[in-house]
C-alpha cells in the first residue's frame, strides 16, 4: 500500500471514530443544555498531529458532513456548522503551530492558542451568526449570561480536547503515524506518513 492510500484510510478511520464520537455529547450548563460537549474534536486534532493542519479540517469537515446524513441535523444544520467552525478554530492553530516545530512545547502552546482561539470564535460566531441563524434575539442581560456560558462551555471543551489529545497522540504516533511525538521536549522535527 502506497503512502497516500494509507493516509486516506487513515484519515477515513480518523473521521469514523469522530462520528462515533459526536453520538456522545452531554450538556454541561443546565441553562443552556443545547452547549453540548462531545470529543470528536479529539480524533481531527489527533489527525491534524499527526498529518498537519488540513488533515485535521478534513476530519472535522467530513464528520460534520456525514453525521446529519446518518442520524439527520436536530439543529437545521446549525449545530453541525458551529461544530465544524468551532472545532477548525482550535485544530487550525494548534496544529499548525506543532506541525512547524514538533516538540512538547509547541504541542502545548498551540492547544492553548488554539483554546483562546476557538473562545473567541465562540463568542463571535454565536452572537452574529448562530443565534440570527436561529432566529433567536437575546435581551442584553441573558446575552451577557450567555457569553459567560459560552466561555466557560468552550473553555472546559478545548481542555478537555486538548488533555485527552496529547495522552493518545503520545501513544499513537508510533503506531499510526510512525513519527515519534517529540513531547518528551527535543523539538527536533520528524518525519510523518
Amino acid at each position: 500500500m502506497n503512502e497516500k492510500t494509507s493516509k486516506l484510510i487513515k484519515i477515513s478511520l480518523l473521521s469514523a471514530i469522530a462520528i462515533i464520537l459526536m453520538y456522545l455529547d452531554f450538556p454541561i450548563i443546565p441553562a443552556f443544555s443545547w452547549l453540548k460537549i462531545d470529543l470528536s474534536d479529539v480524533p481531527a486534532l489527533v489527525g491534524a498531529f499527526g498529518f498537519g493542519p488540513i488533515a485535521g479540517v478534513i476530519i472535522e469537515l467530513i464528520k460534520n458532513l456525514l453525521i446529519p446524513l446518518i442520524r439527520g441535523s436536530q439543529t437545521g444544520f446549525v449545530g453541525e456548522t458551529a461544530n465544524f467552525l468551532f472545532g477548525a478554530s482550535l485544530i487550525l492553530p494548534a496544529s499548525f503551530i506543532y506541525y512547524r516545530n514538533k516538540s512538547k512545547k509547541n504541542a502545548i502552546l498551540g492547544m492553548i492558542i488554539g483554546g483562546v482561539v476557538m473562545e473567541i470564535m465562540g463568542i463571535v460566531g454565536n452572537i452574529y451568526l448562530l443565534l440570527p441563524a436561529y432566529g433567536m434575539k437575546m435581551p442584553a442581560d441573558m446575552l451577557q449570561s450567555y457569553i459567560w456560558a459560552l466561555l466557560a462551555f468552550n473553555g472546559v471543551k478545548a481542555i478537555m480536547v486538548s488533555v485527552l489529545t496529547y495522552i493518545l497522540y503520545k501513544k499513537v504516533s508510533v503506531s499510526i503515524f510512525k513519527a515519534e511525538p517529540n513531547f518528551g521536549g527535543s523539538g527536533k522535527k520528524t518525519k510523518t506518513v
